[in-house]
């Protein structure tokens, strides 16, 4: 992926977002040609010249500083994950492109974790939304990671691809937006993932929704919220839905969901715990699976 191209795209849709209006500009609108704030505009309000803001937003300014990028930011009035990916496709770093080629691997001990975890789904993801690890409870919520093909066991395939998704989410619309902006976070922190590539383009391909969502250039951080399913054996579930980063893996989350005690989710959780009580516990690549696209992770 360019990263110039990226970062280009990327600025131009978050000005096209801000009216003049928005930041105490006067507004003349017969004479606008293209929506949002123009680049002088932009330059005024971030205190650069308009051709430095020229040279950034092509992807040509070298060097560019902390400050200019804050100043660029508060400008466009960018939310932390946004400043975060600007940040990452204005200042690549080379860690970046290293970490993009290591294989994924959970920690035993996390794999241990995720096993004792019995009554509580829960599932690690690594780059690209690559599902790593997970539960028993977490294959009996979302289906058997294990029986699916390396190459099927990431999140945003599951969620374009499977048609089983739609049916449980709810809102799948919301979660597959969520998809779609955590992978352009990936997209920014790993531009040259050849495996993450592949999968932006087969999804794109595949898929006119994952196509005109990834268009948008919408990012976030995956944070704590509430999911609505509607699981074929248990019923609706409503889960708190919470998302740990890994302090020394950093590039994995650990994400878990839980129902409020004594409610009919608990009790659906609880109905789906004894029915996976005699399956074999989840298997992760730690314990010898290969996971993620192109089966290495």
């Amino acid at each position: 992926m360019d990263q110039r191209t990226t970062l280009t795209e990327f600025l131009r849709s978050r000005r096209a977002r801000l009216q003049p209006e928005d930041v105490g500009l006067p507004y003349f609108g017969s004479r606008r040609r293209v929506p949002g704030l123009r680049r002088e505009e932009l330059a005024q309000l971030a205190g650069v010249s308009v051709a430095y803001y020229v040279r950034l937003e092509q992807g040509n300014a070298r060097n560019v500083s902390a400050a200019v990028l804050n100043a660029v930011a508060d400008a466009l009035r960018l939310d932390p994950a946004e400043r975060e990916h600007l940040n990452h496709l204005a200042k690549p770093r080379p860690r970046r492109t290293r970490a993009a080629g290591r294989p994924q691997r959970v920690r035993p001990a996390l794999q241990h974790l995720l096993d004792a975890m019995e009554g509580i789904p829960a599932y690690v993801i690594g780059r690209r939304s690559d599902v790593i690890a997970w539960n028993r409870m977490a294959c009996a919520l979302f289906g058997d990671f294990a029986a699916l093909p390396p190459d099927q066991r990431n999140m945003a395939w599951l969620t374009f691809m499977e048609p089983a998704s739609r049916e449980l989410y709810d809102d799948w619309e919301s979660k597959a937006r969520d998809v779609v902006a955590g992978l352009r976070m990936d997209a920014g922190r790993y531009p040259d993932d050849p495996r993450l590539a592949s999968l932006i383009g087969e999804l794109s391909v595949k898929s006119e929704e994952f196509r005109c969502w990834w268009a948008a250039h919408d990012v976030r951080d995956r944070g704590p919220c509430v999911k609505h399913l509607h699981h074929p054996v248990v019923g609706r579930l409503t889960l708190a839905y919470e998302t740990l980063v890994l302090p020394i893996d950093t590039d994995q989350l650990l994400m878990t969901y839980h129902a409020e005690p004594g409610t009919p989710s608990a009790e659906g959780l609880r109905l789906l715990a004894s029915w996976t009580a005699e399956q074999p516990p989840g298997r992760s690549e730690a314990a010898g699976h290969g996971t993620g696209r192109g089966g290495d992770g």
